[in-house]
């Protein structure tokens, strides 16, 4: 299992903030609660985000280093693909966002060599993006770049088809704190935005910014996409995710997709989609 870790484990210590800004936000959590991910069965957690240097440097260095001490691992930092080794097969992840301290998201060469790199090494290729506007209406997945606090936040379709066109077999994107559309790209998936998972007070909550998903892909070993599930969850005060019988996200994720793409995936009643 895969999330972004939208966050530091690290001990009390200078932050970004420096207690200078109302609108500046630093997340932290204690390097012993990284054993939660492992708990919860997440393998890999993605860095590459605005907020893995909210504790600087030395709070990027403990995050890595929690991981570490509990068994999961973690993709983002400049130039690395990580390697992971599931039913005999290996699977390169990789980690983009628009910072100097992960992988390059606006620079689209440069993360498609990283990908072809990637290619040649694995035999399934996964790309992690935090990229987008944020905001409850920031649903629908634009054409060109998206800005947000006067950053470049990037063209998450361009990035996206280009990291399939080098070898990725699947695109999975977070960064907008709501969900976005899926689509179907050259018969690999594009799962824009996944919206929050699980925070304690940290995230804004209410309406789309409390509906979240669990997706499960299915794929062979050559990176088909054989099928899958759209678990509808929302995020319940103060951040806990709950399963949602209505699949109001199911059905948000099926009219955006179909909406806002060309090709997708059609999901049944249950979230349940097949790669025909």
């Amino acid at each position: 299992m895969i999330a972004n870790c939208e966050g530091t484990y690290s001990t009390a210590g200078p932050s970004k903030c420096g207690g200078a800004s109302a609108n500046c936000f630093s997340f932290q959590a204690p390097p012993s609660y990284a054993k939660a991910l492992a708990w919860s069965g997440i393998d890999l957690v993605n860095i590459a985000n605005n907020h893995s240097m909210d504790y600087l440097t030395r709070g990027l260095l403990q995050t890595k280093a929690a991981l570490k001490k509990v068994g999961v691992a973690y993709a983002g930092p400049p130039n690395t693909v990580t390697i992971m080794n599931e039913d005999g097969l290996r699977v390169a992840v990789m980690g983009f966002s628009p910072y100097p301290w992960s992988a390059p998201l606006n620079n689209i060469p440069a993360a498609a060599k990283l990908v072809r790199r990637a290619a040649a090494e694995a035999n399934i290729v996964i790309v992690l993006m935090h990229a987008g506007a944020e905001g409850a209406n920031e649903i629908h997945t634009p054409y060109g770049s998206e800005y947000a606090y006067g950053e470049d936040r990037g063209n998450v379709r361009a990035f996206s088809h280009a990291m399939i066109n080098a070898g990725a077999d699947l695109v999975f994107g977070s960064g907008p704190h709501v969900i976005r559309g899926i689509e179907r790209y050259k018969n690999h998936l594009i799962a824009y935005s996944l919206g929050n998972f699980a925070g304690w007070g940290n995230f804004g909550l209410g309406g789309n910014l409390s509906l979240s998903g669990l997706l499960t892909v299915r794929i062979d070993g050559t990176g088909r996409i054989l099928g899958g599930r759209w678990q509808s969850l929302y995020v319940a005060r103060p951040g806990v995710p709950r399963v949602d019988g209505a699949n109001t996200s199911a059905h948000l994720v099926s009219s955006l997709s179909a909406g806002d793409f060309a090709h997708t995936y059609r999901l049944d009643s249950s979230g349940n989609f097949t790669g025909k």
